[in-house]
């Protein structure tokens, strides 16, 4: 299949630079999954098209302040470094940009007095960096680092230390997290979450709708484009994950009885897809998850999903098209596009029901 397929026209206008001031004000757009039909509501109204007896899958994954600018020791030029994944006491595993050229044995003084030693280059291009610092790193991590933000959202914002921090300002510490968020690991908002907010919680319980969470920590490959000309030669970057027991009692009780698995975002779709078994009956357990989903591809543990607008032939777009159905979902997004909607991490959203 080929990538050029999962293309759209978007104006760069639409690409939403802010969050709105109340999370559940987003406009939604509704497709029936069956005939292709689309409605147009508000974030607001997602428990009127639940049923009871549904369950809404969450995404607990936390966002830290992955993105840490710095110096080099050696040469005083600017450095920039985005924390991916620890991998060991004080080891982390990183996307670093600097003046000169990186190289192991390369010294780094980061925000909030943290000091990063370049230990390896590992094949997909990332750093294994130690940092060090006199207090608990986390905790300096925690204090001095800043939202690593999509690179579509361009704010002219200076960071706290005077360099640029790719906009980032004080509200996309509450706004780029969803009011849930519990487990730190991600590097990126689960977003079709971030219009999710207490109010709108409790109105679906209220309903009879149950709400359980899974974890599924967002890695930087999910902004990384496709960048072969077809589809199926794409490598997803693993991403780790983790189902309770609970939880997937839960998702399987709802499935016995009849109910749908209404997935909060494409994170969760892939996590509960990986751990599903043939008859749709999901596992609990922990891993590391490469799933590519595109069409076609059968689903055996979703039945409707929220998910916000997507990047031109991305996997996510890919993904959703698997789940509705490529021709009505492009034509769903030229729709979003003619009446304006806001697109991407702090945009509107879609629910497929």
């Amino acid at each position: 299949m080929r990538t050029d397929a999962f293309d759209y026209h978007l104006p760069p206008g639409l690409i939403a630079q802010e969050p709105l001031p109340e999370r559940s004000s987003s406009r939604m757009m509704v497709m029936d999954r069956a005939t292709g039909a689309l409605s147009h509501a508000r974030a607001s109204d997602l428990p009127r098209f639940l049923r009871p007896g549904d369950v809404t899958v969450l995404n607990n994954t936390r966002v830290i302040p992955a993105r840490l600018f710095g110096t080099r020791r050696d040469s005083g030029g600017r450095a920039e470094v985005l924390l991916v994944e620890e991998t060991g006491p004080g080891v982390w595993a990183c996307l670093c940009r600097a003046s000169g050229r990186m190289k192991p044995g390369i010294r780094l003084l980061l925000a909030g007095g943290i000091e990063a030693e370049t230990l390896a280059k590992r094949p997909d291009g990332s750093f294994l960096m130690r940092l060090t610092c006199d207090r608990p790193v986390s905790e300096a991590i925690e204090q001095a680092g800043v939202p690593p933000l999509p690179p579509y959202i361009k704010r002219a914002r200076p960071g706290g230390d005077g360099q640029p921090s790719a906009g980032t300002s004080r509200d996309d510490r509450e706004r780029y997290q969803t009011v849930y968020a519990k487990e730190p690991g991600a590097v990126a908002a689960p977003t079709a979450g971030l219009h999710f907010d207490g109010a709108m919680l409790e109105r679906i319980r209220d309903k009879g709708i149950g709400v359980v969470e899974v974890t599924l920590h967002v890695g930087p490959g999910t902004f990384r484009p496709v960048k072969s000309e077809v589809a199926e030669e794409h490598v997803m970057d693993e991403e780790r994950y983790q189902v309770s027991q609970s939880a997937a009692e839960g998702i399987n009780a709802v499935r016995e009885r009849g109910g749908r698995v209404v997935a909060v975002g494409t994170t969760v779709v892939r996590t509960l897809e990986t751990v599903a078994g043939p008859d749709g009956r999901v596992r609990p357990g922990s891993g590391r998850t490469a799933l590519y989903i595109l069409p076609p591809y059968r689903f055996r543990a979703v039945d409707a999903l929220l998910t916000n607008f997507h990047l031109p032939r991305s996997t996510l777009l890919m993904m959703v098209c698997a789940f509705a159905g490529q021709t009505a979902v492009l034509e769903a997004y030229r729709q979003a596009v003619r009446d304006e909607y806001r697109f991407y991490s702090y945009g509107d959203c879609m629910l497929i029901v």
